[in-house]
């Protein structure tokens, strides 16, 4: 799979924070009328996983994708992005009664900057490796700023030490996830990388879930609402856009631009939903400021190196002595390309380039 211009795959990436905001709010709703937050989590990957096989039997790239990822024989561990997003969902529902919506989002996007700075550096990603240059830090700490920003007024829990590490800690894990789907996906395709990641987490979801006690105990009452099980529908667009940024921008721009839609998405439900709050300043600066930390982490050197999947060309040795002449078309040898046009200096030698239909006259000048 080429990558795509950057550009492009971070504007689909922010599509898919958007659409990230939108999933986290159906998922919790859903959580809340069934009496149990993991349910939200289970519906969410049983329905992604029900995409997949559809996938399987209507698209020929997530068939193909999965051949050539068999064929790439990469190493076991490529294959657990999917344990990130699983575990995410699962220090959320213990950490968020703790500390509260804001230091939990503060203290995940912190993890998430300090992942995505590791997991470019080390070449972990297929773009390759990036260095850790002080726009790409900068980029990072303004968009935990940004973050913080976004979420003033919301109420703060308990600063327990523990559960804050634990939520950074959950940051991390879903850089590595965005990391290791973007190889998937670099070694067979987009829809293959999606398909992997559904695959690993769903039933790590459903073993959390059990261990919560959402399938004992009395018999569960469905909502009726349509749009309380789109969070599968949401959940594949947003692996998808997510194996697409990587691939192209690395994981710190990605995770970025993540954040930065899942704030404008935040801003919209806001405003759109009857009961949502309105539009709040504080959420439009920060979904602001991090769009401008994707500008500022995205400037200095690109990629040091070749991506992590496939093999680089094999180098050219270097050559000794003086350049062996060639025989131009229709001219004697030449220790040089011809000319396009005419005669003429070509570099700082002083020697004289003689196009190939450009003979000297008997007066020993060039042209008629």
């Amino acid at each position: 799979m080429r990558p795509r211009p950057t550009a492009l795959a971070l504007a689909l990436v922010t599509l898919g924070g958007v659409a990230s905001a939108a999933q986290g709010a159906v998922n919790a709703e859903l959580g809340q009328q069934t009496g149990n937050a993991t349910l939200g989590a289970v519906v969410n990957n049983l329905g992604g996983c029900l995409l997949v096989l559809l996938g399987l039997l209507a698209l020929p790239s997530m068939r193909t994708g999965l051949v050539a990822l068999r064929r790439a024989r990469l190493p076991w561990w490529s294959y657990l992005g999917g344990l990130g997003g699983a575990a995410i969902v699962v220090l959320a529902a213990y950490a968020v009664p703790v500390l509260g919506v804001a230091v939990f989002t503060i203290a995940q996007v912190a993890g998430s900057s300090l992942g995505g700075l590791a997991s470019d550096r080390s070449g972990l990603a297929p773009v390759g490796r990036l260095p850790l240059t002080a726009p790409r830090i900068a980029g990072a700490l303004l968009g935990v700023a940004a973050v913080a920003l976004a979420q003033t007024g919301r109420p703060i829990g308990d600063l327990a030490v523990g559960v804050l590490l634990l939520a950074v800690l959950g940051g991390v894990a879903v850089a590595l996830q965005a990391a290791l789907n973007g190889r998937i996906s670099a070694a067979g395709s987009a829809a293959a990388g999606v398909a992997v990641n559904f695959v690993v987490s769903t039933p790590v979801v459903l073993l959390v879930a059990a261990l919560a006690g959402a399938f004992t105990g009395p018999s569960i009452s469905w909502p009726s609402g349509w749009h309380l099980y789109t969070g599968g529908l949401l959940g594949v667009g947003i692996v998808a856009a997510l194996v697409i940024g990587v691939r192209a921008a690395g994981v710190l721009r990605t995770g970025l631009a993540l954040v930065g839609g899942q704030l404008v998405g935040a801003l919209l439900l806001d405003v759109l939903l009857p009961q949502g709050p309105g539009a709040r300043l504080p959420v439009l600066a920060g979904a602001v400021l991090t769009l401008l930390a994707v500008l500022v982490a995205s400037r200095g050197p690109r990629a040091a190196t070749a991506p992590a999947t496939g093999t680089p060309p094999p180098p050219v040795p270097p050559q000794s002595g003086p350049p062996v002449p060639e025989r131009s078309p229709s001219g004697p040898l030449s220790a040089g390309p011809p000319s396009v046009a005419g005669a003429g200096t070509d570099g700082d030698d002083g020697a004289v380039r003689v196009a190939p239909d450009d003979t000297p006259g008997p007066d020993g000048k060039l042209g008629t």
